[in-house]
């Protein structure tokens, strides 16, 4: 797929050797010899399982992560997997009982975590300037033509076709849990529009923590430039979100105290800035620093024992709340349990 030979130059750039590479198309694969010299390439995943990899990036078809991060756990291989992480909760208890048995660790490619404006609210939730969550928001949104997403969505083979219009949430609900540190316990999945079915989706989250998440994710026009995504936390004391703006300030923060929690009684207001991401001394642009945040870690996993930026469980957690929107749709937006994925 396109985005496996995107991740394979990154992972370069990163510092990690790329010695094969598996694709279906022939088109894909003679321009992944041509960016990769000498590296195996192969039109079989299975034959990867043979070459002594120390870790391999899943970039296959959304909802066909599950069966090959299995087979590579296995064979004691570390995993870095786009999203979908499963497709349903079957999947998902034999992803997590294959992972916390491999010698090897899984990782989620979880860009969205990894982010400036996402890193920023996070940062802020756990310096406890916020006080205790009350209510997130969680955007991933595409401002694209009619005609640009019925090609999009009705592309022949595209997995697009296959999915729910709930299950592509992960770039909402893994900030989410990763910045409350919390499990996702029920969902009800909306419609943005009748007319619509499947160009938008607006979903509740009730966490763990007993706060409410609401995400947003599909085609809306109007979005910012941070790479179709916007994070806004409410806190008992402030309130921290990414700035609606084009440019360079979309991946700032907004961060708001009241004057009542504040000594000097001033309600006080800043806009935080992410510091820059350099890579062999250039910098990486913004929209690129959650891909390589996720490489970098996935290396340090690999080579010195690091834990996954995104490990198992919270991965499974994230897709199956796409899951059990799906089913909330069908029985009328009514609340839809999620099962628990939690540790213990």
């Amino acid at each position: 797929m396109a985005m496996g030979l995107f991740l394979a130059g990154w992972c370069r750039r990163v510092g990690m050797e790329v010695v094969a590479a598996c694709d279906l198309n022939v088109a894909r694969r003679e321009a992944a010899g041509e960016e990769l010299p000498g590296a195996v390439l192969t039109d079989r995943w299975e034959d990867l399982l043979d070459l002594r990899l120390d870790g391999v990036v899943l970039a296959n078809d959304f909802d066909a992560h599950t069966p090959l991060a299995i087979a590579f756990l296995e064979r004691g291989v570390h995993v870095l997997s786009e999203c979908a992480a499963c497709v349903d909760a079957d999947e998902g208890r034999l992803l997590v009982a294959a992972a916390e048995r491999s010698t090897a660790t899984y990782s989620f490619a979880e860009n969205y975590v990894c982010h400036p404006h996402v890193r920023l609210v996070r940062q802020a939730v756990e310096a406890g300037d916020l006080g205790r969550v009350s209510l997130i928001e969680a955007d991933y949104l595409h401002g694209m033509s009619p005609e640009d997403v019925a090609a999009l969505i009705g592309a022949p083979g595209s997995w697009r076709g296959r999915i729910s219009a709930t299950a592509y949430c992960t770039h909402t609900v893994s900030p989410v849990l990763a910045v409350t540190g919390a499990w996702p316990v029920e969902v009800a999945a909306f419609q943005a529009h009748e007319a619509g079915p499947g160009q938008a989706v607006v979903m509740t989250v009730r966490l763990s923590t007993g706060a409410l998440a609401v995400t947003r994710h599909g085609f809306l026009q109007g979005e910012p430039d941070s790479h179709w995504s916007w994070l806004s936390v409410r806190g008992t004391r402030a309130l921290a979100e990414s700035v609606r703006a084009p440019g360079e300030r979309s991946w700032s923060v907004r961060v708001r105290a009241e004057g009542w929690t504040r000594a000097d009684g001033v309600t006080h207001e800043e806009e935080r800035v992410p510091p820059p991401l350099a890579l062999d001394g250039w910098p990486v642009e913004r929209r690129a620093e959650g891909t390589v945040r996720v490489l970098q870690g996935f290396r340090a996993t690999v080579e010195r024992g690091e834990p996954p930026l995104v490990p198992v469980r919270p991965a499974v957690a994230a897709s199956m709340v796409g899951v059990a929107g799906a089913e909330s749709l069908k029985n009328g937006s009514r609340p839809v349990r999620v099962p628990d994925f939690s540790p213990g």
